[in-house]
């Protein structure tokens, strides 16, 4: 039966949900910011590492992997319907389909169909048509896949807005435990050392954007060994941004780390994790990992000042600035008349825009009570006991 490009599409977007590279929101953390609009595929909200947000058309090209990896539902020994779509039916469908609606852009991935090599020629073909014939200027985001040589990264570079490889897991033991056709240092760490080399200030690509993804829970690692790999990258491979993806749960190799251990039942302050503990509790661990990483990124935070528990772990209960204002009562509480802007940014309940809102209003003159200052009521009761006028 032969397919328009439509209901390949349908496949390939839907089968693209298993790569889940866009930040969980943060004021429900147990639900991931993905939803299928009228038979279009799935379309993402995506805030990109540059600072944009919007919503893009996230799909494959081909969905018939040649790799192992046994977190993945589109593993090789898998049985399921393989499609592919070619580069340049991709284009003119992503072209037609964003003049009707506002898109930010293109986020587009594939299985390794056959070799690396060939699949992403496919990415970069996608990615020339549309910016060559189509004149297009939009955001366009292509998956590096692993393996991947010097000469097609630098492809995708030319054309490309942003570009990822996943590190999917903190350090080859862990990476072994996922997959045997794969080789760590030379398929995922020599690529990201390469794509490092080439983008950013004072580089042949200085405007492409790069980032990373870990797998998190279908290995055995812990969110230290996590942590610690998000500094080094971000100081050694200049990422603009690292993503986490929750593994889930009964759609791998029952024989890997991520199914074979039993998971615990632990308890959220008011309120218990519902039916599915398992993966309710996958979801937490993935947002306090990107609280985590917000506090090395945009509170300026030291990944050593980041407290585990005895496993290794962040705390499920508690936020991680929580746990580390609970820890230094001597800091604490800081003044909003005369605290630094870093100080303030250690205040529960004040973030990056509030702690700038604080500085830039006390500039007019001193706060004499707590309703002087410019927050909004739930911010000012969650900085109760932290901060003073």
């Amino acid at each position: 039966i032969c397919m328009d490009t439509q209901e390949k599409l349908d496949i390939l977007s839907r089968d693209a949900q298993y790569d889940l590279s866009c930040a969980c929101g943060t004021k429900n953390p147990l639900e991931h910011r993905r939803r299928k609009e009228s038979g279009e595929g799935w379309l993402y909200p995506l805030s990109t590492a540059s600072g944009g947000a919007g919503i893009i058309l996230k799909t494959l090209m081909g969905n018939r992997c040649v790799n192992d990896c046994k977190y993945c539902p589109l593993r090789s020994q898998n049985d399921f319907r393989a499609v592919a779509v070619g580069a340049s039916e991709m284009a003119s469908f992503f072209y037609r389909f964003q003049l009707q609606r506002p898109l930010l852009g293109l986020f587009l991935s594939s299985a390794v169909m056959g070799d690396p090599e060939k699949t992403m020629q496919m990415l970069v073909d996608t990615a020339r048509i549309l910016r060559v014939t189509y004149q297009y200027k939009g955001y366009i985001h292509l998956k590096i896949i692993p393996g991947a040589s010097q000469a097609s990264i630098d492809g995708a570079l030319k054309y490309a807005s942003a570009v990822s490889l996943n590190i999917e897991t903190p350090g080859e033991k862990h990476f072994d435990n996922l997959t045997e056709r794969k080789n760590y240092l030379r398929d995922i760490i020599a690529p990201l050392k390469y794509i490092a080399s080439v983008t950013g200030k004072g580089t042949t690509h200085p405007r492409v954007k790069t980032t990373s993804q870990f797998i998190v829970g279908a290995s055995d690692e812990n969110d230290r060994e996590i942590v610690s790999y998000c500094n080094a990258m971000y100081r050694n491979l200049h990422m603009e941004r690292l993503y986490f993806s929750s593994y889930q749960r009964g759609l791998g190799d029952p024989r890997i780390p991520g199914e074979t251990r039993a998971p615990t039942i632990m308890r959220q302050t008011g309120e218990l994790f519902g039916g599915d503990v398992s993966g309710q509790m996958s979801l937490m661990r993935e947002h306090r990992l990107y609280q985590t990483d917000f506090l090395l990124r945009k509170y300026h935070f030291d990944s050593k000042e980041i407290l585990f528990g005895k496993d290794g772990n962040l705390s499920l209960e508690k936020d991680p600035k929580l746990v580390w204002a609970e820890a230094h009562p001597e800091y604490y509480p800081v003044s909003a008349n005369n605290g630094t802007l870093d100080q303030l940014l250690r205040v529960p309940g004040i973030g990056p825009e509030y702690a700038k809102r604080i500085v830039k209003a006390r500039l007019c003159g001193r706060f004499h009570v707590m309703d002087d200052l410019p927050l909004p009521q739930y911010a000012k009761k969650k900085s109760s006991g932290y901060l003073f006028v």
